[in-house]
């Protein structure tokens, strides 16, 4: 009987023990769309109580490179900060230390060329989770040997889906599209919230004292101020578009900083362009998600003309607070501005390519739209009419809620990760790799 109760005590222990997750990725309290989807997939694991995770919080300059806890989950959630997004000395230390089952990491494969560097001595310890967030061509032959030595690759996107499954189908393990916490970014119905998108709006209508007009159009950008997101060239294409329909028509609010090493200069190009009547305004505060989601409620439409995009983050927050979108057809906005029979807004075809490249990587295309054709959607979205856009803003809502629904996202994560875990093993259960001795790096 003894024998027996401390069997059934050790079976018990084994299910109460708590899975550890170590997390590569930006910071997960930063607001980058990266940074925004490693929260969300942490929270929604953290909800099941049977997971704990320490994170490399990378990606941003850190005051304090003291290990935090993150509230209200304590223990179960520690962010480490690290300088870019860490090492191989600091993988090996944090290995030895922590003894987590599954590695995750998410966003651009050429930051973690030394850890794939290191696979094996990684992967004979636990399996290694790859959140793939770069879509583009022709990157899946150069991708291949990072896809092969991964062992589940997870696709944000049907691009990426296509890419991974053409390079290394033996590694694809699920696709999970992004999704956007619905507590926060919502259609507005509340009294409450209804006054402060009324007064936003009121604000940015007013702004300018010149081409004042109460049915002015507001066009959104929420972006980072890099150069594939194009921040420059849509100041120049909207002032030249403006030139033509009257600067009474629209204006643009653009929530980015404004100066960005790997961006430009906006206040310089908008003082340049002569754009000091309230036609472009810069938001540069960081907000948090309800304030963004004002900021969606009380704009007519959001534009996102990037070269390149992995997913998108913004343009689906838009659409779920019921703001259609204007954006570039590339990478993962395919997916959000059409379903293939309904549009939520106006998809703009590349009409060219250009070719790209660094010493990490030879090339990769990016997509680029014309002028003409940015300019022939702004002229629809002017001319929608109050019934037709209603009916838009109605649609978009509904395809986030039936194409990105974040209850599925969430329930999706933690099947992949039951299933992770059971197939592969980690530790003293690890199948199928030879066993490194680590050791401690201070």
């Amino acid at each position: 009987m003894v024998v027996n109760f401390i069997r059934q005590n050790t079976v018990l222990e084994e299910k109460m023990k708590k899975h550890k997750i170590l997390v590569l990725s930006d910071h997960p309290l930063s607001p980058s769309g990266v940074g925004t989807q490693t929260k969300y997939m942490i929270e929604a694991l953290l909800k099941t109580g049977r997971f704990k995770f320490v994170c490399l919080g990378g990606a941003i300059r850190h005051a304090d490179y003291t290990p935090q806890r993150v509230d209200p989950w304590g223990d179960d959630f520690i962010i480490i900060p690290v300088d870019n997004y860490g090492n191989d000395e600091t993988i090996r230390s944090v290995l030895r230390k922590e003894k987590p089952d599954v590695l995750w990491f998410m966003t651009d494969p050429r930051f973690y060329e030394w850890l794939w560097q290191m696979e094996d001595e990684v992967r004979s310890l636990i399996p290694m989770v790859y959140y793939h967030v770069w879509d583009n061509f022709p990157v899946p032959m150069y991708n291949k040997i990072f896809y092969d030595s991964t062992d589940y690759v997870v696709s944000i996107s049907k691009v990426t889906e296509e890419i991974v499954r053409t390079a290394s189908p033996e590694s694809f393990a699920a696709h999970i599209p992004h999704a956007v916490n619905p507590t926060f970014f919502k259609k507005f119905t509340d009294a409450e919230n209804l006054e402060k998108v009324k007064n936003i709006r009121t604000n940015l209508i007013n702004s300018s004292n010149v081409y004042n007009n109460p049915r002015k159009k507001v066009f959104f950008w929420n972006n980072r101020n890099a150069r594939r997101k194009q921040s420059g060239t849509l100041i120049w294409w909207f002032k030249e578009w403006l030139d033509k329909v009257g600067h009474e028509k629209a204006m643009l609010l653009m929530h980015t900083d404004a100066q960005d090493p790997h961006g430009q200069d906006l206040p310089h190009i908008l003082t340049h362009l002569g754009l000091n009547q309230g036609q472009i305004l810069l938001s540069t505060n960081k907000v948090g998600s309800h304030e963004l989601a004002v900021m969606y409620n009380a704009a007519d439409y959001t534009i996102n003309i990037s070269d390149a995009e992995g997913f998108g983050l913004s343009t689906l927050e838009s659409m779920s607070c019921g703001t259609p979108i204007i954006a570039n057809m590339t990478g993962g906005l395919k997916d959000q501005v059409t379903d293939g029979t309904n549009w939520f807004g106006w998809g703009i075809n590349p009409t060219s390519k250009t070719i790209i490249g660094s010493l990490q990587v030879p090339y990769i295309y990016e997509d680029r739209i014309s002028q003409k054709d940015f300019e022939s959607a702004l002229n629809k979205a002017l001319k929608l009419s109050k019934k037709k856009y209603s009916e838009l803003s109605d649609k978009c809502t509904q395809h986030v809620k039936d194409n990105f629904n974040f209850e599925t996202y969430e329930k999706s994560w933690i099947e992949l990760f039951d299933r992770i875990i059971e197939e592969s093993g980690s530790w003293e259960t690890r199948r199928n790799y030879e066993r490194w001795h680590l050791l401690e790096v201070a």
